[in-house]
């Protein structure tokens, strides 16, 4: 099963475009992350204010998708680098 996936050509195609398109804008996964990161934090105090389970789990979830993307990215700056 997992030879058929390393031979497809939709994701090889995939794949190329975007390291192609990451090499171009190297930081954009950073800035993603940051965005988010700031984004939980506005949700947190929202929470603190006006306490619902909702928000917490928005606070979570944007949160750590914001750190993995800017963990993420500053692990591809080098490679994805001159």
């Amino acid at each position: 099963m997992l030879k058929r996936i390393d031979r497809s050509p939709a994701l090889s195609r995939l794949i190329e475009s975007l390291s192609a398109g990451l090499a171009r804008k190297r930081g954009l996964p950073i800035v993603f992350g940051v965005l988010l990161i700031a984004i939980s934090f506005v949700v947190q105090l929202i929470d603190y204010a006006a306490p619902a389970p909702a928000l917490d789990l928005v606070w979570t979830i944007t949160h750590h998708i914001g750190l993995l993307f800017a963990l993420i990215g500053i692990m591809l700056v080098e490679p994805l680098g001159k």
